[in-house]
């Protein structure tokens, strides 16, 4: 029903050098904070210059299920003025227990917002 409302935002966390890997401590916070973070969206676009539609946040690790749900629900609180009415429970998130091999943790960010419509204006 919304043809032009298909184009997904992606954002990969952590983001930084294998050297640097001793030096991070990694949270579950942090992952959600990172994989929020428009510095880490695979598209040079400001989220906030749209719209969320709905998000998928998988993480990947040995985490406990709770405190990735207290997270989205940080999220979904904080920027409640950033998701449209219409689609209620718009955050889906989902755990890998097997991590990935060079850190103990990560976090992949699928979101479909309506500020991507920048990126086929240019």
């Amino acid at each position: 029903p919304f043809p032009r409302l298909h184009f997904f935002a992606i954002a990969q966390a952590p983001l930084f050098s294998k050297d640097e890997t001793s030096k991070v401590n990694l949270t579950v916070a942090e992952i959600t904070d990172q994989m929020w973070s428009a510095r880490n969206f695979l598209a040079n676009i400001k989220p906030e210059d749209g719209k969320y539609l709905s998000a998928s946040c998988g993480y990947r690790g040995n985490l406990a299920t709770q405190e990735v749900d207290d997270e989205i629900s940080k999220i979904q609180q904080k920027m409640s003025d950033d998701f449209v009415t219409w689609i209620p429970n718009n955050i889906k998130s989902s755990i890998i227990t097997v991590p990935p091999e060079d850190t103990p943790m990560s976090g992949t960010f699928v979101a479909n917002n309506t500020a991507l419509k920048a990126v086929f204006q240019r």
